[in-house]
């Protein structure tokens, strides 16, 4: 396989362009356009056929559908595809797919570099992105490059890369996509798991609980209720119930997160509340995400988020009268693990083998992919597999270019495999 690892080198420099010009598409929530289409041009330059595939406006009252952070019109993912000549065989077929909505970076701080400039230091690219997950689609189109290069007549079967929205907030991207008929035999999500293969992640929900005040001016507050100062309670209220799931978690584990000693985390990641600093304010809002076990559906979860807060709230004098609201704000991501034996995860841990000299790790994760779908609810077996990246979510992420490369040569083994062609 020497030629193929040569070829992924010889466009090495073309994947760090690439790379870059995603990297400073700031592709936040709503704003995907841009860096789709950089990804569509690659595409179509790489022999794909490139659609671009609406969201219902509706996909949010979708039962499987994550609550809507911003309108769907003039919103769309994109999906390449291409189809081989069949080898006389059912020719197979794969699904690529990555998401290209990345979290904000607005407050940038604690950066070393502007979050979107995508500049390289020590043989890492820094960006909002970069690692999560832009990377991922580079890899791929590095390896079908690298195939068409070396192998030409490679692919025998149906070949997609799907590049979707609101995988960080709803995962409304890859369901929309799911009923819109864009499925496979298998799917390969290019996740950065440092060349692990990923197999399984955990119930995660999004809540926001509102707390309810008395406004009035800060120098006549006398009657005025502050709902700032109860956050205790609710913060009080919840660190109980994360701390209940993972005493539940030691004493029956779920097997497969056996592993990880403390895999429910209920996360405050975003605190509003007040207009004025002179003004007591009305209310404040907790934007909440709570990982879960995964014998309880998303509409459980949120109840008992909601019961461990009213609790709380009983024995308080204003919040037993003035009860907190608490209602679904975003993910509803079920509990999946992938069979470890499925033909596509054997597949891609050869291919591994072969390109990197030793099995790969496998493993679970606190928190959750789009793979969920095609495991739990479209019948098709999933792995998530992708470069090494470091910080993502945080001031200046980053993803290791060899890693990238190292990616490309293992997702070209498994298509190559894939479709038939171990010569």
């Amino acid at each position: 396989m020497q030629d193929i690892d040569e070829a992924v080198r010889e466009r090495a420099d073309a994947g760090v362009h690439l790379l870059t010009e995603l990297v400073r598409s700031a592709s936040t929530l709503g704003r995907e356009e841009g860096a789709q289409e950089v990804l569509a041009l690659a595409l179509g330059d790489a022999g794909f056929a490139v659609e671009r595939l609406p969201l219902p406006v509706d996909i949010d009252e979708d039962p499987l559908g994550g609550v809507r952070q911003v309108p769907y019109e003039g919103r769309y993912d994109v999906v390449g595809r291409r189809r081989g000549t069949p080898n006389g065989t059912r020719p197979r077929s794969v699904l690529l797919n990555g998401h290209m909505d990345v979290v904000p970076a607005e407050d940038a701080g604690g950066w070393s570099v502007p979050p979107f400039a995508g500049v390289v230091q020590d043989g890492w690219l820094i960006g909002r992105g970069a690692g999560d997950m832009k990377c991922g689609f580079v890899a791929a189109l590095l390896a079908v490059e690298a195939l068409d290069a070396v192998r030409p007549g490679w692919l025998t079967g149906d070949l997609t890369v799907l590049s979707v929205i609101e995988q960080e907030c709803t995962g409304n991207g890859t369901l929309a996509a799911c009923r819109a008929g864009v499925l496979a035999d298998a799917a390969l999500l290019l996740e950065p798991t440092g060349l692990d293969i990923l197999l399984g992640g955990i119930g995660v929900v999004w809540v926001d609980v509102l707390l309810h005040g008395r406004d009035a001016h800060a120098g006549a507050a006398e009657g005025s209720v502050n709902p700032i100062l109860l956050a205790p309670v609710v913060l009080g209220a919840l660190a109980d119930l994360e701390q209940e799931m993972n005493e539940a978690h030691r004493a029956d584990p779920d097997p497969a997160f056996a592993d990880i000693d403390r895999p429910y985390a209920v996360n405050i990641g975003r605190l509003e509340g007040g207009l004025w600093p002179s003004s007591v304010p009305e209310a404040t809002r907790f934007c909440v995400r709570v990982g879960h076990p995964g014998g309880w559906s998303s509409d459980e979860a949120i109840a008992r988020v909601d019961a461990a807060v009213q609790s709380a709230a009983a024995a308080h004098p204003w919040l037993r009268d003035h009860p907190p609201t608490v209602r679904a704000s975003g993910h509803r991501a079920e509990r999946y693990a992938q069979d470890p034996g499925a033909p596509v995860v054997q597949a891609l841990a050869a291919a591994h083998a072969d390109a990197h000299g030793s099995a790969p790790a496998t493993t679970t994760v606190a928190s959750t992919t789009d793979a969920r779908y095609y495991v739990n609810r479209f019948g098709m077996p999933a792995a998530v597999y992708g470069p090494r990246a470091r910080n993502v979510h945080g001031a200046d992420e980053a993803v290791e270019l060899e890693s990238v490369l190292a990616c490309a040569s293992t997702i070209a083994r498994f298509l190559l495999a894939w479709f038939g062609d171990r010569a």
